[in-house]
């Protein structure tokens, strides 16, 4: 199990983490309007999938803003941004912040996401959470990027995800 700190202390992250040329497991999230859609596994297009740990902390909602920025300029690329979120704090984010080039889904039904990619926080106050992650996945399923951060609390790198996803 890997190991990520947050604020300099060791938080235990849940079960194998994904890596790059992993078969990206099929989740079904929450979105906003409490639908279910699908994030990774095979799809029509290329998909970031965007984790943190609460929009309403300020370097997630960065990270978002960021995304959500980048977007335009991508082509035939999905962006999810995946946290525990109730969908209505998720609706209310986007309306806030303007957000409209990308998904807020909710894994906070079963907590399936984060225990198939391995990014669910196991201890420390953030437990029950997920950690800070971007990860990147082809048409076919097959994972091509991966960041987990190491410190919670620092931004990804958004670049290196952005050229992954090209």
């Amino acid at each position: 199990m890997m190991k990520v700190k947050f604020k300099g202390n060791e938080v235990t992250l849940s079960a194998n983490q994904i890596k790059v040329g992993d078969n990206a497991p099929a989740i079904f999230l929450k979105a906003k309007d409490l639908s279910s859609i699908q994030v990774g596994g095979k799809k029509d297009k290329i998909q970031i999938i965007n984790v943190v740990p609460s929009l309403d902390t300020p370097v997630c909602s960065i990270q978002a803003k960021t995304f959500n920025k980048n977007a335009e300029k991508l082509s035939g690329v999905e962006i999810n941004v995946v946290s525990m979120d109730l969908p209505f704090a998720q609706d209310r984010f986007c309306s806030t912040n303007d957000i409209k080039n990308l998904n807020t889904l909710s894994d906070f039904t079963k907590k399936e996401f984060g225990k198939a990619y391995g990014l669910l926080i196991e201890d420390s106050p953030l437990e029950g959470l997920l950690t800070r992650a971007v990860i990147v996945v082809d048409k076919n399923g097959k994972v091509v990027y991966v960041e987990i951060c190491d410190e919670i609390t620092n931004e990804p790198n958004y670049n290196a995800a952005l050229e992954a996803a090209k």
